[in-house]
């Protein structure tokens, strides 16, 4: 069915919101690459998991009271317990655990392969469509986190098992969007977010321990940042996600965390004081540049106008 004039100003407006809560969660996935080094020194991989997934879900269970959201209907349990498992809870983990035994590229390199599987996976279980300007957008982009990973791989010590944690990071990120796409079709993207995101914090419970023994001796900044990824890249960002992947396909979503790594620079050269080098620079404005081309859109031209129907009637009748 066409677009009739009246319906495509909401339509942009639907475009326009969905992208600029894409680049919400972009920004604040970016700053929790950064967060999540600092804080690593004091807290083990499934204890930080836990404080994360328990200050997000605080505060989400709180916006949820206030907005009386209610529960999911029964038709979204399957895939908000898919993606709280998958997502919330082992990525997490596989994470901070990979990041702990890989330099940031290498780690921003593996973890980026997601968007790729995301694609596999929605085209595979979903029927998202594959356009040229999107397969060309992510094979910019790809070419632009190897340039990034390869430049910063130096920085610091890598090894196959962080290598491997961070893949499996990158499995579970995929499988957790692919799982979650569905279900905002029945529940909104706070539900969703919030309910996931309780199903994490279960998942890590046996951490709990660890937890309570590492609040009690980590120094404060690592306390603040473990909970500034709980309130920030969390709450917040996975809801903005959601908002944003129910109006979009899960590819064009996946896509759009390209941009991930040329932040994560950016944001390490500004708070960790790691001048990136000319490499990383054209990697990351590659990523950028794949990601403007990834969430394009093909115009399509105009309907032209009705061509009046001649007046074949005799001229007695006409008048």
């Amino acid at each position: 069915m066409m677009n009739t004039p009246r319906a495509l100003p909401s339509l942009r407006r639907t475009e326009l919101l969905a992208a600029g809560a894409a680049t919400v969660t972009v920004g604040l996935w970016a700053s929790a690459f950064v967060s999540i080094r600092s804080a690593g020194g004091a807290y083990s991989p499934g204890a930080l998991a836990l404080g994360r997934l328990l200050a997000g879900a605080v505060v989400l269970g709180a916006v949820c009271l206030i907005r009386r959201e209610g529960w999911p209907p029964r038709a979204a349990w399957r895939g908000i317990g898919l993606s709280g498992v998958l997502w919330f809870g082992f990525y997490m983990v596989a994470l901070n655990w990979g990041e702990q035994r890989v330099d940031a590229g290498t780690a921003a390199l593996v973890v980026n392969i997601g968007p790729l599987l995301i694609a596999l996976l929605g085209s595979r279980l979903l029927g998202d469509t594959m356009p040229p300007r999107l397969l060309a957008g992510m094979g910019v982009s790809f070419a632009g986190a190897v340039a990034v990973g390869l430049s910063m791989s130096g920085q610091g010590g890598s090894s196959v098992l962080g290598v491997v944690l961070c893949l499996l990071a990158a499995v579970g990120y995929a499988a957790g969007v692919v799982a979650q796409k569905p279900v905002l079709g029945r529940a909104s993207a706070l539900q969703v977010t919030t309910f996931g995101c309780l199903v994490g914090a279960v998942v890590c419970l046996p951490f709990a321990g660890q937890l309570v023994a590492e609040v009690a001796d980590a120094p404060v900044s690592a306390t603040l940042n473990m909970l500034y990824l709980g309130v920030f890249p969390t709450a917040l960002a996975f809801t903005t996600w959601a908002y944003a992947l129910a109006r979009t396909s899960a590819s064009r979503m996946g896509a759009t965390t390209y941009a991930v790594p040329a932040l994560v620079v950016l944001l390490s050269w500004l708070f960790l004081d790691e001048v990136p080098g000319l490499v990383t620079l054209a990697g990351g404005v590659l990523c950028l540049a794949g990601v403007a081309v990834s969430r394009s859109r093909t115009r399509r031209p105009a309907a032209p106008a009705p061509v009046p129907t001649p007046d074949l009637r005799p001229e007695q009748e006409q008048a």
